[in-house]
C-alpha cells in the first residue's frame, strides 16, 4: 500500500496526466513495451531451465561442480556400501596448493538435491579454501543408493573418507570438515564416531536440534513437534517410500522446502527475475539446475531422518538408534 501510495504521489507531483494527454499515452506505450521485452525474455529463460534439466537428466544427474574432480574413494565398493564417493578438486590452472596445508573435506547435503552446491561456481567453499592454497576434498553421491544401505553405512564411509584424506597428508593436521545444511548433521555424526581423525568444524545451515526455533523460550513450544503431530508422526514418510517399492523419491523433500515460504515459491523468485530478467538469467538457471535435480534414497534411511530427527529430535539429546 505504502509503495501504491508513494508511486501515485510521484506521479502526480511529477505532472498530472490529465493536463498532458500524450505524456500519458507516452507513458503507457513505454510500459507495454517494456512489458513485452521482460514477459520474452522471462519466459526464454523458463525455456532454458527446462532444457537444462533434460539435459542434466540424460547425462545422469552428475554433481554440479564448477572445477574438475577426481574420484579418490568410491564407497560402492565398500564392506558396508553406499552410493558416496570422495574425491579430491582439481586446482585449476594458476591455482597453486600446499600438499602440507591443512585439506578441506566439503560434504554436501543429501536433502532431495544431487552434490555441488558447496562448489558450483568459482566464489564459493572449494574455491576460497583453493585461493588459499589448501587441498580440497568433496563428498559426493550417485542418484540412486545402493539396496538397503543406511544412513549409519553412510557415515561409516565418510569415516574412511576422512582416514583416507589424513593418509594422503601425513604432514598435516587435521582435516577441516564442512557440512551443508544435511551435511552438518553428517558432518557431526562422522565426528562424534571418529573424533581423533576430524580438526575443525564447520556446519552451514545445519539444523542440529529439529525442535528448535521455538517463537517462544518453553516446554512444549516447538514447531517441528506441532507438524509431527498434525500429520500423525512418520507414517507419510513410509507410506511414500513403500509406494516407491522401498525407495524414497527426494523430490518430496525438496516440496517440503518449499513449503517453507509458498510466497517466495510462487511468486518472490519468478518476481526478482522478471524484474531483473537483464542480468538475473544466469543466476537464475545455476540454481535451479541444482535445486531441480532430484536424488533418491531408501526406505531405510528417511525413516531414519523423520524417526530420530525430526520426531525424535534424538540426535541432538543423543539418544538416536541404528
Amino acid at each position: 500500500g505504502e509503495s501504491v501510495r508513494k508511486a501515485q504521489s510521484d506521479y502526480v507531483q511529477s505532472g498530472f496526466p490529465g493536463a498532458n494527454p500524450q505524456q500519458w499515452w507516452t507513458d503507457w506505450f513505454q510500459y507495454f513495451v517494456d512489458a513485452g521485452q521482460r514477459s520474452t525474455l522471462f519466459w526464454d529463460t523458463i525455456r532454458e531451465r527446462g532444457n537444462q534439466w533434460l539435459a542434466h537428466e540424460e547425462a545422469g544427474k552428475p554433481p554440479l561442480l564448477h572445477y574438475r574432480y577426481e574420484i579418490v574413494a568410491d564407497a560402492r565398493t565398500y564392506d558396508r556400501p553406499c552410493n558416496y564417493a570422495l574425491v579430491r578438486i582439481v586446482p585449476p590452472r594458476g591455482v597453486k596448493v600446499d600438499e602440507r596445508k591443512r585439506p578441506f573435506i566439503i560434504i554436501d547435503p543429501r536433502a532431495g538435491h544431487g552434490p555441488g552446491i558447496g562448489g558450483f561456481k568459482e566464489d564459493s567453499e572449494v574455491g576460497v579454501a583453493l585461493a588459499a592454497g589448501h587441498p580440497v576434498y568433496f563428498v559426493i553421491f550417485f542418484p540412486d543408493p545402493v539396496p538397503g544401505q543406511t544412513l549409519l553405512d553412510v557415515t561409516e564411509a565418510e569415516r574412511i573418507f576422512i582416514a583416507k584424506v589424513r593418509s594422503l597428508h601425513p604432514r598435516s593436521a587435521k582435516p577441516v570438515l564442512v557440512g551443508n545444511c544435511q551435511g552438518g548433521w553428517a558432518a557431526m555424526m562422522v565426528a562424534a564416531a571418529s573424533p581423533d581423525d576430524v580438526g575443525p568444524i564447520v556446519i552451514n545451515g545445519a539444523p542440529m536440534s529439529y525442535w528448535g526455533g521455538a517463537w517462544n523460550e518453553g516446554e512444549g513450544d516447538n514447531p517441528m513437534r506441532y507438524a509431527g503431530g498434525n500429520l500423525g508422526g512418520t507414517w507419510l514418510a513410509s507410506l511414500t517410500a513403500d509406494l516407491g517399492d522401498g525407495v524414497f523419491d527426494g523430490a518430496y523433500l525438496v516440496e517440503n522446502f518449499e513449503g517453507l515460504n509458498p510466497a517466495n515459491t510462487y511468486w518472490d523468485k519468478y518476481y526478482n527475475l522478471f524484474a531483473k530478467v537483464d542480468t538475473e538469467a544466469p543466476r537464475f538457471l545455476d540454481f535451479e539446475r541444482w535445486w531441480g535435480g532430484f536424488y533418491l534414497m531408501n526406505r531405510e534411511e528417511i525413516e531414519w531422518i523423520t524417526r530420530n530427527l525430526f520426531v525424535g529430535n534424538k540426535l541432538w539429546t543423543g539418544k538416536t538408534s541404528a
